[in-house]
């Protein structure tokens, strides 16, 4: 699947419809993943359970980032503790051991957390496609109440089923109150 173009300044962006309920937000959203919509998202004050199945997203894959990150992570440290104390700096103290595991367990679990830590704000950052300073739907007086009682979803005009006409139909027969046009 190739990227979609972005639309310009003044293009059409997309549609944002607006509905009363939670409900009808899963409702609405299980119309338009039904009807193979690629390149949309919903918005509401609080998350709402089963949206996510409406939609039809998947697992996220930054467990497995942070899981890799943190065994590499458990690996350095380990690696990292034998190498300065065992081979590369050799220091008799005691007739202890050159390197013995437990006494080097806090530095294998603070190098576990860091290596975790960075990737998940990293992988985070890009999966949502962060920074981004500016989206067409901050535009719409309408959209405020998302943080308040609103519940919305948009649909991007680069989505390759769109068609301002059947979408704006659609999106009025699975319930919505009212559908604005945002431009980008």
């Amino acid at each position: 699947m190739s990227a979609a173009r972005e639309p310009r300044p003044g293009e059409l962006y997309g549609l944002l419809a607006e509905f009363d309920t939670p409900g009808a937000l899963a409702h609405a959203a299980a119309i338009v993943r039904d009807q193979g919509f690629a390149r949309w998202d919903c918005h509401s004050p609080f998350p709402v359970h089963g949206l996510d199945q409406a939609m039809g997203l998947r697992r996220t894959a930054v467990p497995w980032f942070v899981f890799i990150a943190g065994t590499l992570g458990c690996g350095t440290g380990v690696w990292l503790q034998w190498w300065t104390n065992a081979h590369d700096y050799r220091l008799i103290v005691s007739d202890k051991p050159f390197w013995s595991l437990p006494a080097n367990i806090p530095v294998v679990f603070e190098l576990t957390v860091l290596f975790s830590a960075l990737v998940a704000f990293a992988a985070l950052f890009a999966f949502n496609r962060l920074p981004r300073f500016f989206h067409p739907v901050f535009q719409s007086e309408r959209f405020r109440r998302v943080t308040n009682d609103g519940f919305f979803i948009t649909i991007e005009s680069t989505d390759p089923r769109f068609d301002v006409e059947r979408t704006e139909a659609l999106l009025r027969s699975a319930g919505a109150r009212h559908v604005e046009w945002l431009e980008a």
